[in-house]
């Protein structure tokens, strides 16, 4: 399930281009600050609705003028063409057409379009805050649980209004009301996490062992409060505590993926090119257990293909990526960095100045 066709205007510093692409591997040559970077941030942006570089819109639309368009035709299971496309305004204002129609919203769009970002900052799902590891998980629990993205928008909305009650409750008893309806909320939210990390683990252990053969790396899945403890009494007991500092300290906000090795957190023991190397373990898990557990087929984005990475390093995760057998963009300054992916199905992509031309 495939893009087949991608159309961008005004998106930082293309004007605007056309393009036909590989169901497989399509790569994207060109010198740093051409643009080739932004052809990806643009497939992107069709499938989550936002930038994986900024999240201010006016920095994506190109300058001088006030709105972005970036429009594609993705090829569905049965072999439909369905369009899909989103305009962003420099106020902040979206729109999103599927299948021609208007007013559809973000979440529709990643519905249709899975995709999986691998780029040369992507250490942050390892080495900063929960934040990017609980978005993590939540990715492919938005694909394989259908209430999951309300039961979260849900649990997020109860949580503002429990924060603001703290400031002003005298008693515990003014937020029982609240948590009745957060806590079955969040211990279902958790269960759902926690069954995705268990299906997610034999992908990550046999991508491990191609990678970073030298290593035995855990994941563990920590829900957010005491495992032993069912959160409605976790939210009675904390009252006080929560009270004191104007907010609910525990909870599935706070869930978290604990990779280590020996009990060691990754960061301190594994090299900015084995970072690379487990963060591409971790994308690619994710797409290959997608593709497998429902009828939909992830498509991967890798921005600066060569970057931390030897020569055998680079070769063990091209041959990953042609194993998927699924559509892949590959960012890289020059030929020779990609041309043992390169096959009589790929399609090259060369970007300079913001043009982009087929070679």
């Amino acid at each position: 399930m495939p893009l087949t066709r991608l159309s961008l205007t005004q998106f930082r510093n293309i004007a605007g281009c056309s393009l036909e692409l590989s169901p497989g591997f399509n790569f994207v040559v060109g010198a740093n600050g051409s643009g080739k970077t932004s052809l990806l941030e643009a497939i992107y942006l069709l499938s989550h609705g936002r930038s994986f570089r900024s999240n201010l819109t006016g920095r994506i639309i190109q300058n001088e003028h006030q709105e972005l368009f970036v429009h594609g035709r993705f090829l569905t299971a049965d072999q439909f063409e369905l369009p899909i496309g989103i305009n962003k305004k420099r106020d902040g204002s979206s729109e999103v057409k599927i299948s021609g129609q208007s007013g559809q919203k973000l979440a529709q769009l990643a519905q249709v379009m899975p995709v999986q970002m691998i780029h040369p900052d992507g250490y942050e799902l390892l080495t900063d805050g929960p934040k990017f590891r609980r978005s993590f998980i939540d990715w492919g629990v938005f694909y394989s649980e259908a209430e999951f993205f309300d039961a979260w928008g849900r649990v997020k909305r109860l949580n503002r209004q429990r924060n603001a009650l703290l400031k002003s409750a005298s008693s515990y008893a003014q937020l029982v009301y609240w948590d009745k309806e957060l806590a079955p909320l969040a211990e279902k939210i958790s269960q759902w996490r926690n069954d995705y990390v268990e299906q997610l683990l034999p992908y990550l252990k046999e991508l491990c062992a191609q990678f970073l053969p030298e290593f035995e790396i855990d994941f563990n899945y920590y829900r957010g409060w005491d495992r032993q403890t069912a959160y409605h009494e976790i939210l009675e007991k904390n009252f006080e505590r929560d009270q004191g500092l104007g907010y609910t300290f525990s909870g599935p906000n706070k869930a978290d993926l604990k990779v280590k090795i020996a009990g060691t957190p990754v960061e301190d023991v594994l090299s900015r090119g084995q970072l690379k190397l487990l963060v591409c373990a971790l994308r690619l898990a994710q797409g290959l257990h997608l593709s497998e557990s429902t009828n939909k087929e992830c498509i991967y984005l890798v921005d600066d293909f060569a970057s931390e990475l030897d020569a055998t390093r680079r070769q063990r995760l091209a041959e990953c990526l042609i194993k998927t057998k699924a559509q892949v963009f590959v960012s890289s300054i020059t030929e020779a960095q990609i041309a043992s992916m390169f096959t009589e199905n790929s399609k090259m992509f060369h970007v300079e100045h913001g043009k982009i031309e087929q070679g």
